[in-house]
């Protein structure tokens, strides 16, 4: 029990749910607040509380009142990007679910008992508040993303910044940190599995002509992740955030029509436009992967071990490797230096890497080579990797000509902080807001009584 409570902690925040008692139940649902068209339950508050204390290392207090804030604010998000007509990808979304969906299994071992210990009548509708959950958070994340959007900070504000904090005495200390390229081999599927796929495509399409159902034959063969959810339906707009191939397919087509197999990033599809609403369709699809042998794979680490080999011998330099052989587009142009895409530097914080990586990073020193690893993409994308360690930088205190691009961005994380409560002052003017019971006696830092 304790590896469960324990888990259940880990995910309570996400799911909204808690098991509490009936009695409890009947004690504390009642309405705490109304922020546009989303009301806030006293329960949510008591679940904020205990997600806060299951995750907290020492024992921590915080005010209801500052807890209710943080909803509120994060609802107040949600109603204005609502109105502000946000689009979010019903395709990331059910991947999300889905994800989510395995990872509980891959913990507790068995579906039906993750649907019991979250109190749901059945799978449907533990995913339908995943769905529900998943497609708030994307709308707050989106929305915050737009207010945000087009502020910027100027040299002079980050030099300004970087002397305030130096004044006070709060510059803060970076870990070793390294900078790295990489070269990546894929393992291609041969042309024989890529007809494969193909010629099964067409044979559901064939079947699906001849009146078969587009839903059941989406379940038994696409291998989209949210096709358990949604039989591979969605809807769609041209602004949507689909690939390009998805929505030139979509948008060919008249109601009923099934497409050609056609090629994305993702795999091979099939796709049927089921309604079509205005602006908006409604589809269809299935998507499968051609299948990769071993001898591809095997065949994709002897070739990268072969090139490892290369370079340890000095028969060509990292950068010529790289141009030779990598598969990876957007590292090959440039020598295979990757970014740091949490701050568009080249430079990684050692002790902030994924397990793995660091695993593969720590110990090796300047102009070393990693082993040839394996790696499949959030696409499916099979591939054999190989990193070298262009430059190490050993922890320091921090400083402005070594660190401009961490000043750059913690000032523009202040700055884009000071536009948001902006924002939230202006926007809680214009909002209908109600505050029930003792949270109408709180001290907030934002106007919500007006």
């Amino acid at each position: 029990m304790k590896f469960v409570k324990k888990y259940h902690a880990l995910w309570l925040c996400l799911l909204g749910f808690y098991a509490v008692s009936a009695q409890e139940k009947i004690k504390i649902d009642g309405v705490a607040a109304v922020v546009g068209e989303n009301i806030i339950l006293e329960s949510d508050i008591v679940k904020y509380k205990q997600e806060i204390a299951s995750r907290a290392e020492e024992k921590v207090n915080i005010p209801d009142c500052e807890i209710m804030e943080d909803v509120m604010s994060q609802k107040l998000l949600a109603h204005h990007a609502v109105i502000d007509s946000i689009v979010v990808s019903d395709v990331e979304i059910a991947g999300n679910v889905e994800k989510t969906l395995e990872h509980f299994k891959s913990q507790i071992g068995d579906m039906d008992k993750v649907v019991a210990l979250y109190g749901f009548d059945d799978l449907d509708d533990l995913r339908g508040e995943l769905t529900r959950i998943q497609r708030e958070n994307a709308l707050i994340s989106k929305e915050r993303d737009a207010i945000v959007a087009d502020v910027v900070v100027t040299p002079e504000e980050i030099r300004y910044f970087y002397k305030d904090l130096k004044d006070k005495g709060d510059l803060p200390n970076f870990g070793v940190e390294v900078e790295l390229a990489q070269i990546t081999i894929e393992a291609e599927p041969t042309e024989e599995d890529v007809q494969a796929t193909i010629d099964q495509l067409n044979k559901i399409k064939k079947d699906i002509e001849g009146g078969f159902s587009m839903r059941l034959k989406a379940i038994l063969y696409s291998e989209d992740p949210g096709v358990a959810q949604n039989g591979g339906k969605y809807t769609i707009t041209r602004e949507s955030e689909f690939v390009k191939e998805f929505k030139e397919a979509a948008f060919s087509l008249e109601e009923g029509e099934v497409s050609e197999p056609f090629k994305s990033q993702y795999g091979y599809h099939i796709l049927q436009v089921e309604k079509i609403k205005g602006q908006q369709r409604d589809v269809r699809h299935i998507l499968i992967q051609p299948k990769i042998d071993e001898a591809k794979l095997s065949a994709a680490k002897e070739k990268l071990e072969s090139v490892r080999a290369e370079i340890i011998a000095g028969e060509i330099s990292f950068e010529e490797a790289v141009t030779k052989y990598s598969d990876d587009e957007a590292t090959r142009l440039n020598k295979g230096v990757l970014v740091n895409p949490n701050t568009g530097d080249s430079k990684f914080e050692l002790n902030k890497m994924g397990a793995d990586f660091f695993k593969r990073i720590d110990g090796l020193k300047e102009g070393e080579l990693t082993d040839v690893y394996f790696e499949e993409s959030r696409e499916g994308v099979k591939m054999y990797k190989l990193n070298l360690v262009k430059n190490k930088i050993e922890a320091h205190e921090a400083d402005l000509s070594k660190d401009y691009v961490k000043f750059q961005q913690l000032a523009l994380q202040k700055k884009k902080q000071e536009v948001l409560e902006k924002w939230y002052d202006t926007k809680i003017k214009d909002t209908y807001v109600k505050l029930n019971g003792k949270f109408k006696d709180c001290d907030y830092k934002y106007k919500w009584i007006h």
